[in-house]
């Protein structure tokens, strides 16, 4: 799917409101509040009434299309863009490229990104096995004059956990702590992988030996310039870092810590789906499922 492709296709509310149809009801259409598939269509070609609870709805109902403003084909083109920049794009980036330079609201732009980010947090996360790296890296400001980089610096923490060949999550924790490691371990990790490979940081091995994978933990020594030994590497996570950290430097320029989480669900999302020729519509299908997104929710204070 490409913007030309998106222009023709779903350049009206109705064609629009169709493919979410689709998206939501593959079986056919059912009441969002009973369940209940003896629906009816009324004179408005979009609304339904429930026969069961006489609820009436549309596909948008409880989903992040609800009570916006926007149009649909405008939707379509922002979740386009989001899904086709592999490093990201911001919502100033958004808001010319969609409404031009000198019209538009930021903070539209930035509420549209940010429930497109909502619909982008997985649920399903099957555990990974097969050969899995773990490490962290630190993202944020410069750090203070005269600290060290790295760890201990006041940057904010991610994990990162990749399944060579199959999926990358990343977390933001609130330290790189073995206590810490050792929850997003034990939560995405299966016993039964073969091999857990990180670098020499101190805390991994007290992290392994709490999640009971110590007999399968291989670690590689970067300190004594060593950063690939046959099979034992931890290359793979740090090459989705690096695209996560381009991103935040060429393409986000500046992320709060917290709404961190999310640019870390918009990443790892499509990164894992970057080979599907469906992202786009998988992106959809999300946005008409996942639980909506209010302004005041994303206004509100949040911790890790």
């Amino acid at each position: 799917m490409n913007l030309p492709d998106v222009n023709t296709l779903y350049s009206t509310d109705v064609r629009c409101r169709e493919l979410l149809e689709r998206l939501r009801w593959p079986a056919g259409i059912e009441c969002p509040r009973c369940h209940d598939t003896r629906v009816s269509r009324l004179k408005d070609y979009s609304r339904y009434e429930c026969v069961g609870c006489q609820y009436q709805f549309t596909v948008t109902s409880g989903t992040v299309f609800h009570d916006s403003h926007l149009p649909l084909p405008i939707w379509f083109i922002a979740v386009l863009l989001l899904c086709e920049a592999k490093k990201g794009m911001s919502a100033h980036q958004l808001k010319r490229t969609i409404w031009g330079q000198h019209k538009g609201s930021y903070k539209t732009a930035w509420y549209l990104c940010h429930r497109i980010r909502a619909a982008m947090k997985e649920v399903d996360r099957p555990m990974m096995d097969g050969t899995v790296e773990v490490d962290e890296t630190y993202v944020g400001g410069r750090p203070p004059r005269g600290s060290k980089p790295g760890r201990g610096t006041p940057k904010e923490v991610v994990i990162g956990i990749r399944q060579r060949g199959g999926d990358l999550r990343f977390f933001h924790a609130a330290d790189a702590r073995s206590g810490t490691l050792a929850k997003y371990i034990g939560e995405n990790v299966s016993q039964d992988v073969e091999v857990m490979v990180t670098d020499e940081f101190t805390s991994y091995p007290s992290a392994m030996k709490k999640t009971g994978l110590t007999a399968k933990h291989k670690t590689i020594k970067h300190k004594s310039g060593i950063y690939a030994d046959g099979d034992i590497h931890t290359n793979t996570i740090e090459s989705a870092f690096s695209l996560l950290k381009r991103g935040i430097v060429g393409s986000w320029h500046k992320i709060s810590a917290k709404h961190l989480p999310a640019y870390l669900d918009e990443m790892t999302f499509r990164f894992n789906r970057r080979k599907s020729p469906a992202l786009f519509l998988d992106t959809l299908r999300h946005m008409v499922t996942a639980d909506p997104l209010t302004f005041e929710d994303l206004t509100a204070a949040k911790t890790i």
